[in-house]
């Protein structure tokens, strides 16, 4: 075939685009699985961090185990769905559902002989969606410790939410506002509030908000609110 001819050209073009095509699918194919796990360990890293504790890269699933000691799925009104696998549960997409048909996961971990309940948090902030983890203590009032992320947000600004100091604010606050009064008594639960101009530190249902990135505080604050109050008819109960 004369290699300067139009049809030489269009079957390279075609067999040249059938190879790379192959190429990517098998690439993808074949990296897809190592993807998957680096999510999975990212979310079992990000759980833990809520509690203090930093895995070694090898040993992030049994770290996780270690800690963790049940994953619940639960009904909106508290009760525990023994089909749905807690850790599986894509927030992303469960949000989408009307509130009797979501599912909430719910951790449950031990550390030093105390019991610790992680919340995971999902909801959407200037630019794109936001998400995080909260531990409370064996209270389940008192925050332990907290982690944000996000996937859009501006650097230097909202996009701090995901630094450490950042998600150490919450420690130590409350979501109560009188715990003798249980968690579904009307007006108790007061979440946490991200304040803009900040807030005094003696303020247990507030910590300061990001200078400049009012619109992802605000989004921060009613993902806890929205997210938290979900698990309260478990907590009243349990």
């Amino acid at each position: 075939m004369d290699r300067n001819s139009n049809i030489y050209t269009f079957i390279f073009a075609i067999v040249l685009v059938v190879v790379v095509a192959a190429m990517l699918a098998f690439t993808a194919t074949t990296l897809k699985p190592i993807q998957e796990n680096n999510v999975r360990n990212e979310k079992m890293q990000n759980i833990l961090t809520t509690l203090s504790i930093t895995a070694e890269k090898n040993a992030v699933d049994a770290t996780f185990n270690t800690y963790i000691k049940q994953q619940l799925a639960l009904k909106a009104d508290g009760s525990v769905d023994e089909t749905v696998n807690a850790f599986n549960i894509d927030l992303k997409k469960e949000i989408k559902k009307p509130i009797d048909q979501q599912r909430f996961p719910l951790y449950i971990a031990e550390k030093d002989g105390k019991t610790f309940y992680i919340v995971p948090l999902f909801g959407t902030g200037l630019w794109d969606v936001i998400w995080g983890y909260i531990a409370l203590e064996a209270d389940k009032n008192t925050i332990m410790g907290a982690v944000f992320d996000h996937k859009g947000e501006t650097p230097g600004l909202g996009a701090e939410i995901n630094q450490k100091w950042f998600g150490d604010m919450f420690i130590g606050k409350k979501i109560l506002k009188d715990e003798n009064l249980g968690f579904t008594a009307e007006g108790n639960f007061v979440s946490v509030t991200v304040v803009k101009g900040g807030t005094p530190d003696e303020n247990l249902h507030g910590v300061d908000a990001i200078s400049g990135g009012t619109i992802t505080c605000d989004a921060v604050t009613k993902m806890i609110n929205e997210r938290m109050s979900n698990y309260l008819p478990y907590f009243q109960n349990n």
